[in-house]
């Protein structure tokens, strides 16, 4: 895309604290400008003539906290006529797995329109009913395949397709960086709502990259694709060095740290362990009822680059072990420059179920899902240790790495 330099930039630039941050490089922020930064400096040019809707969440904000909605419709250059909600909502009011439905937007009066768990001809036609030309996508992505937002982005290119509609990408920063795809790729017989496509667990790339990947080599035939890309983000950069504020994406991504060990401790959703959830620290409080010191010793003496683990108990407030005080791990990640997150998942994984008898999967294999293939399950289960359960997917990362480097927007 090529921006003019037409118009003034409809979103303040008001400066902002740095989120807190664990790890020892943080990194002095510089000039970042998102995708909607671009485009509102550019003076909408791009949306030209056309009745627009957007699909966003919470995340979707200027850097003076001004939800991208309000900013857009307050704007006579902007002809914004629907909002498409995701899981969690517009307005974020819905717990995982929940969404808002179909309302009217009492800031706006816009009418929104709920996309989530619709796919295919039923969301084309909630494009073509809203009236809108074109569909804007405009969501903060966590880095892992299993976070639905990047499956929403995927079905609703696919049902602008069906629709017969442009469809406009916004890039945001991945938060925990675009260095390197870590993980196993996802075997199309394992595909749901928390994997379409065979991409890696932590793929490494902004939403623009996956949307111009997605148009490419998995959709059915192509959208009439444009993306926005960010002026001044490396794929080094993690969240703090972009000097925007943080909005949990959902109600259980509450810090950029969440997001850092996320792709690899959400495994723990598969199994009879907690994850964290109905605590001030998912995904980086696990435990159990019966689980001890004993966890987190064996944890450490594998010694993971960039992590270490300490005795925890706690009780969750909702979600598995509700208002039970159980013990576990907290995972404290200390050099996130060198921290593999799905290996460390994985370790957590092979030692809990050594240290602990009550250790099983949940009865679904939902780790089967999270992970892409039952590899991870059955191999754990036949007593591979870590480095064994790693080289299983390496030779089908290596594969993805290849494909991936083509749809990259930034060095």
């Amino acid at each position: 895309m090529h921006l003019s330099r037409r118009g003034l930039l409809a979103t303040a630039t008001a400066a902002v604290s740095l989120p807190a941050t664990t790890a020892a490089t943080a990194r002095r922020p510089r000039h970042l400008r998102t995708g909607f930064e671009r485009l509102a400096h550019d003076g909408y040019t791009l949306l030209d003539g056309q009745k627009a809707g957007i699909v966003t969440n919470p995340t979707g904000i200027t850097r003076d906290v001004r939800h991208i909605v309000d900013v857009m419709h307050a704007d006579t250059r902007v002809d914004l006529r629907a909002v498409f909600g995701p899981e969690h909502g517009f307005r974020g009011t819905a717990q995982a797995g929940g969404s808002e439905g179909r309302y009217d937007d009492p800031a706006t009066g816009l009418p929104v329109y709920d996309t989530y768990l619709k796919s295919g001809q039923p969301l084309a036609d909630i494009f073509a009913a809203s009236g809108v030309d074109t569909v804007v996508f405009d969501i903060q992505d966590a880095g892992a395949r299993f976070y639905t937002y990047i499956w929403t982005l995927y079905d609703c290119m696919e049902a602008a397709r069906l629709a017969g509609k442009r469809f406009v990408v916004l890039d945001r920063p991945n938060p925990v960086t675009g260095r390197a795809a870590l993980g196993p790729v996802l075997h199309k017989e394992f595909a749901t709502f928390v994997g379409r496509q065979p991409i890696a667990q932590a793929h490494g790339m902004t939403v623009a990259e996956l949307a111009r990947l997605f148009n490419e080599e998995f959709l059915t035939e192509p959208v009439p694709l444009e993306t926005v890309p960010m002026s001044g983000w490396r794929r080094s950069d993690f969240y703090d060095a972009s000097g925007l504020p943080w909005v949990p994406p959902s109600p259980n991504m509450p810090t950029p740290e969440t997001a850092l060990v996320y792709s690899g401790t959400c495994l723990f959703e598969g199994t009879n362990l907690s994850e964290g959830r109905g605590t001030t620290r998912p995904f980086e409080l696990l435990g159990a009822e019966g689980v001890d010191r004993r966890w987190a010793a064996a944890a450490n003496e594998l010694a993971l680059p960039g992590v270490r683990f300490r005795e925890a108990y706690f009780a969750p407030t909702f979600s598995k072990f509700q208002g039970r005080t159980i013990g576990g791990v907290q995972v404290h990640v200390h050099d996130r420059d060198v921290f593999d997150p799905v290996r460390t998942g994985i370790a957590l994984l092979v030692t809990a179920r050594k240290v602990w008898d009550g250790f099983a999967w949940r009865p679904d294999h939902w780790i089967d899902k999270l992970t892409g293939s039952a590899r991870v399950r059955t191999m754990i289960d036949a007593g591979a240790d870590t480095d064994e359960v790693v080289a299983g997917w390496q030779e089908e990362l290596a594969a993805f790495r290849r494909i991936r480097r083509k749809y990259l927007l930034y060095r």
